[in-house]
């Protein structure tokens, strides 16, 4: 069996990251979804992002900082479920869980424990982020010492990390 990919992912898998994980993966190897419950947020960071990409009203609903931890985990089940069903029949074994607190160090804590040979980060586009390389992928890359492929949701555009 060969070593398994770890997807660390913020929203749910589709038709163009399944696209994507297929020419990664050979017969045997298995997969495993990491969604994170949540997201640690720099209000002025998503208010930039969100009016980098003209989204004003998404710029401004994200400046009350409020948010509500049941719905926060239903969205994350929501994503990992779709996820699982979006890569179904892929790899050995497809596989997934929820992760609590930072999801880069969810990433390198299960990177370690499984042994696994590389990982993809699918994020929207995050424009401060990406720029600034301070993006999950990037981060990831500096902290696990396995490759890190970088996909932007729902569009299989490889990001630099």
């Amino acid at each position: 069996m060969t070593a398994p990919i770890l997807i660390l992912t913020e929203v749910a898998l589709g038709p163009a990251e399944r696209a994507a994980v297929s020419d990664l993966v050979e017969g045997d190897t298995p997969l495993e979804v990491l969604v994170p419950v949540g997201r640690k947020r720099r209000l002025l960071v998503d208010f930039l992002d969100h009016l980098s990409l003209l989204e004003f009203g998404k710029a401004f609903e994200g400046l009350s900082g409020h948010t509500d931890p049941a719905a926060e985990r239903g969205v994350a089940q929501t994503a990992l479920e779709g996820s699982l069903a979006a890569l179904e029949g892929l790899g050995a074994d497809v596989t997934g869980t929820l992760i609590e607190g930072d999801p880069v160090v969810g990433l390198a804590d299960r990177a370690s424990a499984s042994g696994a040979g590389q990982a993809i980060v699918v994020t929207l586009p995050h424009a401060i982020e990406d720029t600034f390389h301070t993006d999950w992928a990037n981060q990831a890359q500096r902290r696990i010492g396995i490759p890190v492929l970088h996909l932007y949701a729902g569009t299989g555009f490889i990001g630099d990390s």
